[in-house]
């Protein structure tokens, strides 16, 4: 052992000794930290941290737009895509002026499409009164603002009245991203198939309506396929495949004791009245199940014009709404009590806004039985809209609509043919 005598540390040994003190020191700190770090700890230092987790990555944020005009199930098609591509979908709905600049009059106003898109289960945000086309400003508000990662559209052109494509500045900045097309439906087909509908109707009510049923069934009209001077307009060609199906379904099941609320309707060309009498109806349960009835039931109901979209194209779109959890394709029109018991039926209802008021019958009420279980209610429809309301629409505008096909398919043509001069196809 050293005595008092023993010579102290040189002042060079001291301030080694002190250096491999601090080091040590600030190697253990630092790993404190960064296992503070790793776990997740805010480090709350600086400002530039803001007390935020590091390394949590940021939602990729996705903008679709579009006129949205008769919402139908290509539309909700597009918008499943364009969600698959990101973590959050914004969408654009184009304004009134706009579109009537740019393609013509709107069968459905603004109000009433924004209900439908807001109402689309895959929609996370709605931007009103989006431009149709994306300006450099607007996208710019789009990446700031929005913080929009990319801009989608399908593989259809979308071409402004000159014939230039509405998202070449997106395709540009390199911040676009593409989608399929749902093929055999979109708003101009739909505008067709009922002119063609009221126009063969008003040639001769005396026609055999089984005969013109059929040549709806198979999508053909008598001038067309004689080489006439038809619209060319032709009904759906849809198949229903499994997988479309299950895409569009929320593969969730009602829990034991869940309120199940049910009611059914022919839901034709879906629109705004349609989805505000559904969340309603979704409001006053835990479970929403809804029956679509035939095509053979609404023509029998409605006439042998109807429906004009078929079976499995009103399911999808009624597949597609937020306030929707089941579909029974193909209802029977009279509720039975088998039927309430196989699907645990809590409370059956129907709007006051209506095609028909066969369930204010006493005889032949498709509802009888609900009624005398007591577990039927009328509810207070929102809107004032039925499927013909939207026909009333179309058949007063008929003209200026089928000015807008024309001007479209001439936009298109411009822009193929430019296309293929740049390519030089």
């Amino acid at each position: 052992m050293a005595g008092p005598d023993a010579a102290a540390p040189s002042e060079p040994q001291s301030k080694a000794k002190l250096l491999a003190a601090l080091l040590v020191g600030g190697v253990v700190v630092g790993a404190s930290l960064l296992g503070l770090y790793l776990n997740g700890a805010p480090l709350g230092i600086g400002a530039g941290l803001g007390g935020r987790r590091r390394g949590k990555k940021r939602p990729v944020r996705v903008y679709m737009d579009g006129c949205f005009d008769m919402m139908h199930y290509g539309h909700c098609n597009a918008l499943r895509q364009a969600r698959a591509l990101g973590d959050q979908l914004v969408v654009g709905v184009v304004s009134d002026a706009e579109i009537v600049v740019n393609k013509g009059p709107p069968v459905t106003p603004l109000k009433e499409r924004m209900i439908m898109v807001n109402a689309v289960k895959w929609v996370d945000e709605v931007i009103p009164d989006a431009p149709y086309a994306i300006t450099e400003e607007f996208m710019k508000k789009l990446f700031d603002e929005y913080h929009i990662d990319y801009i989608i559209h399908g593989d259809d052109p979308c071409v402004l009245p000159d014939g230039t494509d509405a998202y070449a500045l997106a395709k540009k900045a390199g911040k676009y991203k593409q989608i399929k097309r749902t093929e055999g439906v979109s708003s101009t087909d739909i505008v067709g198939r009922m002119l063609l509908c009221v126009r063969e109707r008003a040639i001769s009510d005396t026609q055999n309506h089984s005969t013109l049923q059929r040549q709806f069934s198979h999508g053909r009209s008598p001038k067309v396929e004689d080489g006439g001077s038809g619209a060319g307009t032709r009904v759906s060609h849809f198949l229903p495949t499994s997988r479309r199906i299950v895409q569009f379904s929320n593969g969730v099941s009602p829990g034991p004791d869940a309120r199940i609320i049910y009611i059914d309707g022919a839901f034709d060309l879906f629109h705004a009245g349609h989805v505000e009498i559904l969340r309603v109806a979704r409001g006053l349960g835990d479970f929403l199940l809804v029956g679509i009835h035939t095509d053979q039931t609404v023509s029998a109901k409605r006439g042998a014009h109807r429906p004009i979209m078929n079976l499995h194209e009103r399911s999808l779109s009624v597949l597609a709404c937020r306030y929707v959890d089941e579909v029974i394709i193909g209802a029977p029109w009279e509720v039975s009590r088998d039927m309430i018991t196989t699907f645990d039926i809590s409370l059956v209802v129907h709007g006051t806004i209506a095609e028909n008021n066969d369930f204010q019958k006493d005889e032949g009420n498709p509802y009888a039985v609900p009624i005398s279980m007591g577990i039927f209610k009328v509810l207070e429809s929102p809107l004032d809209i039925t499927t013909t309301t939207i026909i009333r629409r179309i058949v007063a505008n008929h003209e200026a609509f089928l000015k807008r096909n024309e001007k479209k398919a001439a936009s298109e043509k411009r822009y193929y043919e430019d296309k293929a001069y740049v390519t030089g196809d």
